[in-house]
């Protein structure tokens, strides 16, 4: 069997506990400069989601294929706010057709890593509907029967479960998508596999302050999801930005290193 083995030249960071406020910080000047790109993000995935969740408002299964979803396209969405802040962070002019671009690539990597993404996202609707059609003897059909059945049950367990199996799930697609993205815009010569490998050191290096940023994450995308999307509009631009921020804080490329 072949064996991964991290790409040489490149170094990961430990960054201190509070570094994620800093990212914030410089996404918003990124904003600034840029806002068209940023709100066209938004606006995209505000319309993704809020059609999606139109759609899907009386069937509780379909609301969670619409998560499952989000949690694809998102980060793949998020590739034209990485390209707008590396520009700005060049000194280049950045503009919503470099965006546009960088979404026509073709990058085949880009495409594989989607295609794991959509595979975890699977998985988790997949042992989602399992763990509940095993555990709860009523059905659940509607968002108001996962409410009532599920989140509201008066004995501790299967709601208790539910959420220790979705984080058993989402911290390895958190720590496989932290600066995945951005190492396979910034080196066209890395692997899939060996972003996501030095994803993971990323995490096993900085476990505090990934936690911190994962709950920042987590707050702030469920405020946009919570504001009937609108939220979307500028949460989107400014965690996109953030990683971006993130990744350059994180992980260092050092050329004379073979």
């Amino acid at each position: 069997m072949q064996t991964i083995t991290p790409h040489p030249a490149l170094e990961v960071k430990d960054v201190e506990i509070f570094m994620p406020m800093q990212w914030l910080a410089l996404a918003w000047k990124d904003m600034e400069k840029c806002p068209t790109a940023g709100v066209t993000h938004g606006f995209i995935l505000a319309l993704i989601g809020g059609g999606l969740f139109w759609f899907a408002r009386h069937d509780f299964w379909w609301i969670a294929a619409m998560l499952s979803a989000s949690m694809i396209i998102a980060p793949l969405l998020a590739t034209g706010l990485y390209d707008i802040s590396r520009r700005i962070e060049r000194g280049q002019e950045a503009t919503l057709t470099d965006a546009f671009h960088i979404w026509t690539s073709g990058d085949k990597r880009l495409i594989k890593f989607g295609l794991l993404l959509a595979l975890s996202s699977a998985g988790w609707l997949v042992c989602s509907a399992a763990l509940i059609h095993w555990m709860l003897p009523a059905s659940v059909n509607t968002p108001s029967d996962f409410i009532r059945l599920v989140v509201l049950q008066p004995e501790f367990g299967l709601f208790e479960v539910w959420v220790l199996m979705s984080a058993f799930i989402a911290a390895p697609m958190f720590a496989s998508t932290l600066v995945t993205i951005p190492l396979l815009m910034d080196h066209p010569t890395l692997s899939v596999q060996q972003a996501v490998r030095t994803s993971w050191r990323v995490v096993a290096m900085n476990p505090f302050a990934m936690a911190c940023w994962a709950g920042i994450l987590c707050l702030f995308t469920a405020l946009g999801i919570g504001s009937a999307f609108l939220g979307l509009l500028g949460v989107v631009p400014m965690l996109g930005h953030a990683s971006w921020h993130a990744y350059r804080d994180l992980v260092v490329y050092d050329p004379t290193v073979h």
